[in-house]
């Protein structure tokens, strides 16, 4: 680890959770008992700086939210964390955004977010003046009036601006992608941007022919492809092998694993691998991205998935 912690900026989705445990997914109305249960303070960008402050960074967080008392819990359970919440939006008037979802015995989710408006309207400007004293800025895709000039403003500082591309309306997508210096797209993102159906590869090839950016598309459990422009070809990196119990929020940790690695100049192979190592670990663990796992936790399994 770097002897002063890098610093992220996160940006983008604040929500409280109410995750359940089911043995199957529903597949008609009725009523059905769940497990175990948490309700949490989460979100994209919210789950990524979580992760990326347990694998050693300094982070701060860039979201919206209403003036009311879920706003409130949000700031203070985020904050006790850990994740410097003094840029977090409040909106008179608006809603703090929820979630529902459910888990089922194989890890698999449903998600259904609701986001109000007024809170996720676009902002004027910046919450500060520069972003250069950060290390890297990752956004996601739930508040793209704040991505948008979070992307600009990095890059401008020349710091690594990372868009999470997530599935989002396709005219999102096309806004932010444009503004990033590095890509990591979901399948059913790639596909959105794409117009078709792709295999991983191909869509990973089909964004990378698309921008001068960096582009990864991760698979899951089949792993992470990426446009290596040195070579000029797509590479694979590998998910470690893991049984599943709860697969939310794996992503966010990939991302924020991510751009920890990016911060602290890994070479893009290297930075993969550590987000890969931190998202399989946290499937591990029931609880969304309480699952999150610590530094040391991802080094080891770094080193026995990748032995060098």
């Amino acid at each position: 680890m770097t002897a002063k912690p890098v610093r992220l900026l996160s940006v983008g989705a604040f929500t409280l959770d109410t995750i359940l445990r089911v043995e199957t997914l529903p597949v008609h109305q009725g009523k059905f008992i769940a497990s175990d249960g948490v309700q949490i303070a989460s979100g994209m960008a919210t789950s990524a700086a979580y992760a990326a402050h347990r694998l050693g960074a300094e982070v701060s967080l860039w979201a919206s939210a209403g003036d009311d008392a879920v706003g409130d819990r949000l700031i203070a359970e985020i904050e006790a964390e850990g994740v410097d919440c003094s840029l977090v939006r409040r909106v008179a008037g608006a809603r703090s955004a929820l979630a529902a979802i459910l888990v089922d015995a194989h890890g698999e989710r449903v998600i259904v977010p609701f986001y109000d408006r007024e809170a996720q309207a676009d902002p004027d400007r910046l919450p500060l003046a520069d972003l250069s004293a950060f290390d890297a800025v990752l956004v996601d895709v739930r508040w793209p009036g704040a991505a948008a000039l979070a992307l600009t403003a990095a890059r401008d500082a020349g710091r690594p601006a990372i868009l999470d591309a997530d599935t989002a309306p396709v005219e999102v997508l096309e806004r932010l992608l444009p503004l990033a210096s590095h890509i990591v797209a979901s399948e059913p993102a790639a596909r959105v941007v794409c117009g078709h159906a792709l295999d991983p590869q191909s869509a990973c090839a089909d964004l990378a022919s698309r921008t001068d950016a960096f582009v990864a598309v991760t698979g899951g459990a089949a792993g992470t492809w990426w446009h290596d422009r040195g070579a000029g070809r797509v590479r694979h990196v590998e998910a470690p092998k893991v049984k599943a119990v709860d697969t939310l929020a794996a992503g966010d940790v990939f991302h924020g694993a991510f751009a920890v690695g990016l911060a602290e100049a890994m070479p893009p192979e290297q930075a993969l691998r550590f987000a890969s190592a931190a998202a399989a670990l946290k499937c591990l663990r029931f609880g969304g991205r309480l699952g999150a796992p610590d530094r040391a936790e991802t080094l080891t399994m770094m080193a026995a998935h990748w032995p060098s």
